[in-house]
């Protein structure tokens, strides 16, 4: 097909696509050549993010909705079986039909247990095959359900567009890409990826089952060098912040590109090195920069900003177990095991879904707006003005509960200096709202009482019988 055919078919879609469905058959009668319905239905796969046109099951092409995204989202039960099977094709290619088993079995969970300890000790990751194998073996799943849980705090506001461009730094093997395009179906998606190792073979794989209405495109370049086109809705920096020499200036490299009203998007796995990590990054970018924080570490107080730990990241539920995971875990193990783990213990079974996450935007958006009065509520900056005073303050709760015993929860409001946590001693119907609310819920707290815990170098505001505990929404 010459240029002036494909060029015929662009504008005859752009005519046609106000006036009714576009089908490729009848696109063919415009073309002198009366090219195959196929071929015309290539040219207007790749022109969609172009003309704006999205393809139905029917096989028809319509406009792309000028509504935002409206996603129907309930949660992650476990990764789909197309994914799990791509997965599975891609690890028999590599090592065979019985690649649990023997020496291949026993490189990847050798490669597991490499690649956790090094992210632990805060080393360099590398990746090789078999490393990008086993990453994607053991943490798919969790990754795939991490980023729409996140991306649903946008999504479910109407804060995503139904044409999506994206910039996925550190794409890795695609737990993140999957994710995303499994939560914007029904939207038009133009994916961008920036990996540079051997993991972007695994994820141009798994890129071929997200449909034709998401155009990937994969860099192969460092993050530190790549050069971005035109604007993004989304910049995802997925589980990579750790791995860069200098995150901050990375993502400020990119930044000019980020939309008006488009939202950059950081998540970590939750454990302490991580997870602080990220929210060090984050700080870096708000305090002075030219983001606010759109959730969950709302900064309610202006002017002030926090510099506690800032160890808080989301606990959702458990995914259903991996056939894989289950494989690789009761392998037959070889001579190049260890020897110190037996089959089956449930080391490469991993159902978690936890981690750290921060969307930061431009526009001034936050995920609850509310402008706190210092003629009624405290900062948490003033703790040590009020030890065993009853006080009231606004607060988001940021963590699950931490203890065994009496609940205890982070809480933060943006401008505390030291961990802050509530301390629900004795529930009642007045206070019950700081057991029942989610993560990154704004709270009013009403008459709690404050103490310093010099054990924990931390401020515990008491929610007793006297206290009064309201979600805000």
């Amino acid at each position: 097909m010459t240029p002036e055919e494909r060029e015929t078919i662009r504008d005859t879609a752009r005519y046609l696509r106000n006036v009714r469905p576009i089908d490729p058959e009848e696109l063919t009668e415009y073309v002198e050549s009366r090219p195959h319905s196929a071929a015309v239905r290539q040219v207007l796969r790749e022109s969609a993010p172009e003309i704006g046109l999205l393809e139905r099951e029917d096989g028809t092409f319509v406009p792309v909705p000028e509504e935002p995204l409206s996603p129907e989202f309930d949660g992650v039960g476990r990764l789909p079986e197309r994914y799990e099977r791509r997965l599975d094709d891609l690890v028999r290619e590599r090592f065979g039909p019985d690649w649990e088993d023997g020496e291949s079995g026993d490189a990847l969970r050798g490669a597991i247990r490499d690649l956790k300890e090094r992210y632990y000790r805060e080393r360099d990751v590398s990746y090789d095959e078999t490393a990008a194998l086993g990453y994607a073996l053991y943490h798919l799943h969790d990754y795939y359900a991490a980023v729409q849980y996140v991306l649903d705090e946008l999504g479910s506001r109407g804060l995503l567009p139904s044409q999506l461009r994206v910039l996925d730094v550190g794409a890795g093997t695609g737990g993140p890409a999957l994710g995303l395009a499994d939560y914007t179906e029904g939207a038009l998606v133009e994916y961008h990826a920036v990996e540079p190792s051997v993991a972007a073979d695994v994820l141009t794989e798994f890129l071929t089952e997200t449909g034709p209405n998401v155009h990937p495109r994969i860099h192969r370049d460092r993050a530190e060098t790549f050069e971005p086109d035109g604007e993004y809705d989304l910049l995802l920096f997925c589980n990579v912040l750790s791995e860069l020499d200098d995150p901050v200036g990375v993502i400020e490299r990119v930044l000019p590109h980020l939309a008006d009203d488009g939202t950059c998007v950081l998540l970590a796995p939750a454990d302490r090195n991580t997870a602080i990590g990220l929210r060090e990054v984050e700080r870096a970018l708000v305090d002075d920069g030219p983001l606010d924080v759109f959730a969950p570490t709302l900064r309610l107080w202006p002017g002030e900003r926090p510099t506690d730990e800032g160890w808080s990241f989301e606990v959702r539920e458990d995914l259903e177990p991996s056939v894989l995971q289950e494989r690789l875990d009761g392998g037959k193990r070889g001579e190049s095991d260890p020897g110190e783990r037996t089959a089956a213990t449930g080391e490469f079974v991993n159902r978690d879904v936890q981690y750290a996450f921060s969307l930061l935007r431009s526009d001034g958006k936050r995920r609850i707006d509310a402008e706190p009065s210092r003629s009624r509520f405290a900062p948490l900056a003033e703790m040590d003005r009020h030890v065993t005073d009853r006080i009231d303050c606004l607060s988001v709760k940021l963590s699950r509960s931490l203890s065994e015993g009496r609940p205890l929860y982070r809480i933060g409001d943006g401008s505390q200096r030291e961990d802050c946590f509530a301390v629900l001693t004795n529930e009642t119907s007045l206070n019950r709202g700081l057991r029942e609310a989610g993560y990154g819920e704004l709270l009013v707290f009403e008459s709690v009482l404050v103490l310093w815990n010099g054990d924990e170098e931390a401020y515990n505001l008491v929610v007793d019988d006297e206290a009064v505990v309201d979600r805000a929404g």
